[in-house]
């Protein structure tokens, strides 16, 4: 379950993301305004930008993950300095690109592993803990203050962008 929680959702919301900000860019064009006005916007003085989000959307999936399989040292690195929506988008698809290579077998002790972060000064969490009350909460926070960002801007997206395609059965 915790594959399909992180691997499969995370995968989901992040090419969501990227098709968001793709609207975000033809919202851009057509308006005439440069893209970096959205990419550098925030809902609120103290919050980050929607460069930002994307940033922390990217590295809770991938370091989520690594950390629910023990997987610390296979996760890519990237510098946060991406200024442009191409450059966001690479980022995107090199996270998903990661996730894919995870499989459900990978999760077999995800749930009982200890996870820790160095600012958690030696205190851990379960895995099912880390992955219930502080990864996925905190990936979809910075996936919709993205979108949030966006449409406070007037991007005309709905949430059937945030969403995506749903697997609806007949």
């Amino acid at each position: 379950m915790l594959y399909d929680l992180t691997v499969v959702q995370f995968s989901k919301m992040l090419n969501n993301l990227g098709q968001i900000l793709e609207k975000g860019e033809s919202f851009a064009n057509f308006k005439k305004v440069d893209m970096a006005i959205l990419l550098n916007s925030r809902l609120a003085p103290d919050q980050f930008n929607l460069i930002r989000q994307v940033q922390i959307a990217c590295d809770t999936a991938k370091l989520g993950v690594a950390r629910l399989t023990d997987n610390l040292a296979s996760v890519p690195k990237h510098d946060d300095t991406e200024t442009t929506l191409v450059a966001l988008q690479a980022r995107i698809r090199s996270v998903v690109e990661y996730l894919a290579t995870f499989t459900p077998e990978d999760f077999a002790n995800a749930a009982t592993i200890h996870v820790s972060q160095p600012r958690w000064e030696g205190r851990y969490l379960s895995g099912d803990e880390f992955a219930v009350q502080h990864a996925i909460p905190n990936f979809y926070f910075h996936i919709t203050t993205a979108y949030a960002i966006l449409r406070h801007n007037g991007v005309d997206i709905g949430k059937k962008d945030y969403l995506g395609p749903l697997p609806y059965k007949s």
